[in-house]
């Protein structure tokens, strides 16, 4: 079996890489490394069976030989880092979203996009079951990466509809672990850095919205559950455990044992006020719920975080 997994070389992307990897795929690595980093796949390069190729997906995508399945995860995903690429943030979304059906449709490969929970916007149900069609801005600093998501899944279902591509929507709801950049701009990798190096935490409104974090492994087990299955339709896949902002500080803040001081900035604009999965499809279609614990997961991600780091330091 054969893989092409665009972003390869980011948070997710590397580790689907490695997964795919364990069991038995071949992979091709596609990144233009705007937001990926090549030092996440640097131990996957020796492997007999993996390929890096450089490549912008919003150009033409070639590919010699054959393939089983194209997995669609470029696209920057922090807040950070959409609001800096924004033309780039819709041009993979939708022009790379395209190219890469087309990739699929080419081979007579299966197909999965990497969407986001942020398709429900500032939800108001809550948690979010794929049958909510959202509350979102369209025209707001958020809309790049929302919009470009929501287009990515109708031209997904289109493909779907209109030529029978084999195509699978995960809708992946906040996720944390290793290889997180330190300073990324979302919530966990912000807290522990601030915490690492003393800086005050920062918390954005008055902490009191939630969030619901995913440990990357459960993630991954979901999606290529969804990869292996039947199901078309988007699916979420998140951990449905509901946290406040303001919790989730205090917990990493404990855990580095850190005595500097939360500080509380403006909310952003668009910010969702709620954020937690409904995983009852996940649960009853692909026999999947995150196994995890929070305590657990952020134990990992601190460990990792305090290496690399330590590793920053001593560069310097």
């Amino acid at each position: 079996m054969r893989a092409a997994i665009t972003g390869g070389a980011g948070f997710l992307g590397s580790h689907l890489c490695e997964l795919l990897l364990e069991k038995g795929w071949e992979v091709l690595c596609l990144d233009n490394l705007v937001t990926g980093s090549d030092s996440n796949i640097a131990h996957l390069l020796p492997h007999a069976k993996f390929r890096f190729a450089r490549q912008d997906v919003s150009r033409y995508i070639e590919v010699p030989g054959p393939l089983d399945a194209v997995l669609h995860f470029a696209s920057p995903a922090s807040p950070p880092d959409y609001l800096k690429y924004p033309i780039q943030t819709l041009k993979v979304g939708a022009l790379g979203t395209h190219n890469s059906l087309g990739l699929a449709m080419a081979k007579n490969a299966r197909y999965l996009l990497a969407s986001t929970s942020e398709c429900y916007g500032d939800p108001q149900v809550s948690p979010q079951p794929e049958s909510y069609w959202g509350h979102v801005n369209p025209v707001g600093p958020r809309g790049v990466y929302d919009e470009s998501k929501r287009y990515a899944e109708a031209m997904t279902m289109a493909y779907h509809r209109y030529h029978g591509l084999d195509t699978h929507i995960v809708r992946i709801f906040n996720t944390y672990g290793p290889r997180m950049r330190l300073n990324d701009g979302r919530a966990l990798p912000n807290f522990l850095y601030q915490a690492l190096v003393g800086e005050p935490i920062t918390v954005y409104g008055d902490g009191k919205q939630t969030r619901s974090f995913c440990y990357v492994s459960d993630l991954l087990a979901g999606i290529y559950k969804l990869l292996e299955s039947n199901e078309h339709e988007p699916t979420n896949i998140g951990n449905p455990q509901e946290i406040t902002i303001l919790e989730f500080a205090e917990r990493v803040r404990k855990l580095v044992g850190a005595t500097t001081p939360i500080v509380f900035h403006p909310l952003p604009q668009d910010d969702p006020k709620q954020r937690c999965p409904d995983i009852t499809k996940a649960k009853r279609i692909l026999n999947w719920e995150p196994k995890v614990s929070l305590e657990e997961g952020l134990q990992r991600t601190y460990e990792y975080f305090r290496e690399k780091l330590a590793q920053s330091t001593q560069a310097k």
